[in-house]
């Protein structure tokens, strides 16, 4: 049995995605959230294996649940459902661990399928989203770093401490501290105001 946690600031939707499910024999709705917090503490909580997540939501929003839940609860697999499908929605979310991206305008079928792909660790992805994935790898990417790590990198600049960091970003400071040896590697330092000249020095930062 697939247990399904549905976060989505909207009651309607969730209501129409419980129903979606109700008559599926091998997933079972366990728990529903409206917002990015709600959903990490549901999920945790009741054991949940798939998370159906909308992006856009007040408070913590859907990157920064899927990278939260990606750390405290590694088993539970997100799986974007939202109606943006631009690149400044997709690639963040894929980058903070969501296995699949699906548009809100998918049939019924198609979420029944994706939920038990995502159970199992698969990606399922909008063709759109696919586009967006395609054209980011195959476009130079400045400096190497991902937007979270620019994100990071900008925080450090601005003299934030991993715990502050950790904080603006909602995720934990075992991540920050895992983005700042990324971003060390790629930039080819060793400590943070090494990372911060560079990064001047690249003008990823400003």
């Amino acid at each position: 049995m697939i247990r399904l946690v549905i976060v989505d600031d909207h009651p309607i939707v969730r209501g129409g995605l419980r129903d979606t499910f109700a008559s599926i024999e091998d997933i079972v709705v366990v728990g529903e959230a409206s917002n990015g917090a709600q959903g990490v503490e549901q999920a945790t909580a009741l054991g949940a294996d798939v998370v159906l997540m909308d992006l856009r939501m007040p408070g913590m929003d859907g990157v920064a649940a899927t990278e939260a839940l990606n750390e405290q609860a590694p088993n539970c697999h997100v799986l974007v459902l939202t109606t943006f499908d631009g690149e400044n929605d997709v690639l963040p979310a894929i980058e903070a661990g969501a296995v699949g991206y699906l548009l809100k305008d998918a049939l019924p079928d198609e979420l029944v399928q994706a939920v038990r792909a995502a159970s199992r660790g698969e990606s399922i992805l909008a063709p759109s989203v696919t586009q967006h994935l395609l054209g980011h790898v195959r476009r130079p990417n400045p400096g190497g770093l991902t937007e979270r790590e620019k994100e990071v990198l900008e925080l450090v600049a601005s003299g934030n401490s991993n715990r502050e960091a950790a904080a603006a970003l909602f995720i934990g400071e075992a991540s920050i501290k895992t983005h700042l040896q990324h971003i060390f590697d790629k930039l080819g330092v060793r400590d943070r105001a090494s990372a911060v000249a560079e990064g001047y020095r690249r003008r990823l930062l400003s």
